[in-house]
């Protein structure tokens, strides 16, 4: 243990100057300077890497919190901590536990500090040691700095170790980097390594390792879209979804469907297949313990559903305007024979349970029961709720059905709207890319939509809304957007169909990522491409339903979108 120890007591950075010293203990004995830490050893690798996953588990629950709470899929209940009730409110001028910057500048100095010191050109038996770990810790550390400057919008921009106090305060006095400037530092920092291996320990705690690290060619895709370089973006995650030795296709398997042959909705309940925690859905994550004595216990199981830990009280629940969003979806059956092709509608009324209508995801990852009454002095909820896509285990940070939801997003910015509505309504294989695609947009997209078909066919490849609603492909109501009049040129036309798409995309993310904390900062990167405040202030200030003037006013003002740094 004691590599281990040596090398995650290193001190994160300081939010403020005035607490320098306390954040950064440069006096103490746990920490080993420079002269004492070359990392040169395969078990100093190993622990230092490890080192840094521990300072993940910090930031873990509250980077889901703080995308999710502040959105509109989700509602505070009177149970919930005042720090959540004030984060739903936007409402930071007290302190609260979930405005810690200092644990994310932790995370950082010890990348730094392993970036700086690891001994990248120490080879034995002719293979270089420690280039997966490099790679990997550039990964963490650009991975944070986007995490952040979402949260924060402007951060001082450090990339080297700091061990005085002396250094602390000079990084911190340095001119804040905005979201697009952190973006193009690290796509140019990042891109010499986005074809390196990622290290692979074995499992470690019952869950193999290899999933602990940030996938790079997803991440450069998602430093891409932020920074507005699109066609990288697509190429990047065209790479990833695509890598010959590791191809992704987006297997429709673990859908949640109505049985074929169904037409008694109010006696049938759906199969019930779709669990983002599923090995095949959850590309990476940060685990977590299951015991404080291990480290970092993730308490998102207690403020998502009902647990005898929190005596069945929840913190969050599905707003009205998740409900609604689900609800407005349709849901399709295609029925084949061989002589004909039907398709038939789920109706939105007379089912056996309300939260059945529109799509499934929703009906597939909450319930709500009844618990019995409860008396007045009772000390339990009378109320029990589940969210099963949150675990106590990992808390993901890529599911392979986002990434292909970016890489949508991606394409459609890049002038390719036909391309980005296939990804959501048929599934990208080579018999859809010439069905779907015409030839101009095909000629225009080239390698960005080019799958092997031996890889990427029918029996594995879906759209992504057919995850929840059916089968997409054949859904008469979800289709690509056209205007009612014939446009002067086929570029006004795609003029008009990318912020339609884009729409399409928006609410995709929310019925695919609902809960997950991603909501607020995809309603965040849309509103700043359009430079529209409202793209993200309305939504948000109806999520009970009705509309809070008070809260869109505020959120109209971007800089109230972010938190103050402390």
């Amino acid at each position: 243990m004691k590599h281990l120890y040596k090398f995650i007591c290193l001190a994160g950075l300081v939010a403020g100057l005035a607490s320098c010293a306390d954040m950064m203990e440069t006096d103490s004995e746990l920490v080993e300077f420079e002269k004492d830490n070359t990392l040169n050893h395969p078990t100093d690798s190993v622990y230092s890497v490890m080192g840094i996953v521990g300072k993940l588990q910090l930031i873990a629950d509250r980077n889901v919190l703080l995308g999710e709470v502040r959105g509109d899929l989700v509602n505070v209940t009177q149970a919930a901590s005042s720090d959540l009730k004030r984060m739903a409110a936007f409402n930071f001028n007290d302190d609260n536990k979930y405005n810690a910057i200092s644990d994310y500048y932790a995370v950082i100095n010890n990348c730094n500090y392993f970036i700086a010191h690891v001994d990248t050109a120490l080879q034995r038996r002719g293979r270089t040691l420690f280039t997966s770990e490099y790679a990997a810790v550039k990964a963490y550390r650009a991975w944070t700095y986007l995490q952040m400057a979402q949260i924060y919008g402007a951060v001082p921009l450090v990339v080297e170790p700091v061990m005085t106090e002396q250094k602390a305060r000079e990084e911190m006095n340095k001119n804040r980097s905005g979201i697009v400037e952190i973006c193009n530092y690290f796509i140019d920092d990042l891109r010499p390594y986005a074809l390196v291996e990622l290290p692979r320990y074995g499992n470690i705690n019952a869950m193999d390792s290899k999933n602990f690290f940030i996938p790079m060619r997803a991440l450069l895709g998602d430093l891409c879209l932020w920074a507005g370089r699109y066609r990288e973006a697509a190429t990047w995650y065209h790479d990833y979804l695509t890598d010959k030795t590791n191809p992704k296709p987006m297997n429709g398997s673990s859908r949640s469907i109505w049985p074929q042959g169904t037409t008694e909705y109010n006696k049938t309940y759906p199969v019930r297949g779709y669990n983002v925690t599923s090995t095949t859905e959850m590309v990476s994550y940060i685990p977590m313990e299951t015991r404080i004595f291990d480290g970092v216990v993730s308490d998102l199981p207690n403020i998502y559903s009902s647990t005898q830990e929190n005596n069945y009280f929840f913190q969050l629940t599905p707003s009205p305007a998740m409900f609604k969003l689900s609800s407005d979806q349709v849901y399709c059956m295609e029925y084949k024979t061989d002589t004909q092709t039907d398709t038939v509608y789920v109706p939105k009324i007379g089912l056996l349970d309300d939260d059945m209508v529109g799509d499934l995801r929703l009906y597939s990852n909450y319930s709500q029961s009844s618990r019995g009454a409860q008396d007045e002095f009772s000390q339990y909820s009378s109320i029990s709720q589940s969210i099963s896509k949150i675990t106590s285990r990992a808390v993901p940070t890529y599911r392979l059905n986002l990434i292909y939801l970016h890489y949508a997003e991606a394409l459609n910015r890049a002038g390719l709207p036909q391309s980005a509505m296939a990804v959501l309504k048929y599934g990208l294989y080579p018999e859809n890319v010439v069905a779907y695609i015409d030839t101009l947009e095909r000629q225009d997209a080239g390698d960005l939509i080019n799958f092997d078909g031996n890889i990427f066919d029918r029996t594995n490849t879906v759209g992504v809304h057919s995850f929840g609603s059916g089968d997409s492909n054949a859904n008469g109501f979800y289709v690509l957007p056209m205007p009612q009049n014939a446009l002067a040129s086929r570029q006004d036309t795609i003029n008009y169909q990318i912020p339609l798409v884009e729409d399409m995309i928006v609410d995709e993310l929310a019925l695919e990522g609902a809960f997950e904390g991603c909501r607020f900062y995809d309603l965040m990167r849309v509103a700043l491409r359009r430079n529209a405040p409202e793209y993200l202030a309305n939504p948000i200030s109806r999520r009970n339903g009705v509309a809070d003037e008070q809260l869109r006013s505020l959120l109209m003002d971007p800089r109230n979108w972010y938190l103050p740094i402390r």
